[in-house]
């Protein structure tokens, strides 16, 4: 008999992955969150799943393979890094840990198809939304929720919507998708800011909500309302994606959005909504950004239980 408890996938090498002393994109994240889950007793509720590596195939249908076999072969020596962009670079595990993460969102893509889960979690690191086609920035190697996206459509789903709540715009995922009518890609971001993004209005599938330094629930969940439920009903998607950043938190160093805790349950609310709805109640979510940890976990801890 199956199981649709949730699942919760990550794999020893996102936690390997260094880009050098300092960097807020550090293994601390997952400690955090992997430690905070424990201790308040939500682990148990998960099946735990360990994420394949992601091979060059499934990369390669998101990513130029000249791109996907730089950073494959991209390995310094222990203790030492490559510095590919000012933001992001590469230790010895890197292209590995990169690996996991897609792989994590392609196992998620599968158990919640296969009707094995309905929700699964995707505690990975590095993050991915800025990878694009051919470059990989902003702390992100390979575009693991943009692989996730392929391999369903790869396995038969007609239509996928990745939506991404980050406070950085998913360039890289909005890049892949933007010729592809088949994901629909949702983001609310705080503009202007990293990556400089500009809308392209005539690419209807690609649904921008920026908001402004200094916004928080009010402006957010105005947003998602005005700009993303009339395009997800409109869409009526199979499967939903999530890139799940937690860095709108008004507590986080890197950006100015005011989002709170109760913001990540609503939106985590407002997907499972729509998931039931529309996408047979399947839904993966992959970690992204989140900088102050102990605030990081508990908007984890805030979006996952509302979204199981």
């Amino acid at each position: 008999m199956k199981t649709t408890s949730p699942l919760w996938i990550t794999h020893p090498a996102c936690t390997r992955h260094e880009m050098g002393p300092g960097h807020p994109e550090s293994i601390a994240r997952l400690h955090a969150i992997q430690a905070h889950m424990a201790a308040c007793g939500l682990l148990p509720m998960f099946r735990q799943g360990t994420a394949p590596l992601a091979g060059r195939e499934a990369l390669i249908r998101v990513h130029e393979p000249k791109l996907v076999d730089y950073l494959l072969a991209a390995k310094p020596k222990e203790g030492h890094y490559l510095r590919i962009d000012p933001d992001t670079a590469l230790n010895a595990h890197s292209a590995e840990a990169a690996q996991a993460a897609a792989g994590a969102v392609m196992l998620g893509v599968d158990e919640v198809l296969a009707g094995n889960s309905r929700f699964a979690f995707c505690a990975v690191r590095p993050p991915g939304h800025h990878a694009e086609r051919r470059r990989a920035m902003g702390f992100c190697l390979f575009n693991s929720i943009a692989v996730g996206a392929a391999h369903a459509l790869a396995s038969g789903i007609k239509r996928v919507a990745v939506l991404d709540f980050d406070v950085h715009y998913g360039n890289g995922t909005s890049n892949i998708f933007r010729d592809d009518p088949h994901v629909l890609v949702c983001n609310t971001y705080q503009d202007p800011y990293y990556p400089g993004w500009v809308s392209d209005p005539s690419r209807r599938h690609i649904v921008d909500a920026p908001l402004k330094a200094g916004d928080g629930s009010a402006a957010f969940r105005a947003a998602v309302e005005t700009h993303w439920t009339p395009a997800i009903e409109a869409f009526k998607p199979e499967l939903i994606l999530v890139s799940a950043g937690f860095d709108a938190h008004g507590d986080d160093p890197l950006a100015g959005l005011e989002l709170s805790f109760d913001d990540y349950a609503w939106i985590g609310m407002r997907i499972r909504e729509w998931a039931d709805a529309h996408a047979g109640g399947r839904v993966v979510a992959s970690l992204e950004g989140g900088y102050e940890v102990s605030a990081l976990a508990r908007c984890v801890e805030s979006f996952v239980t509302a979204t199981s």
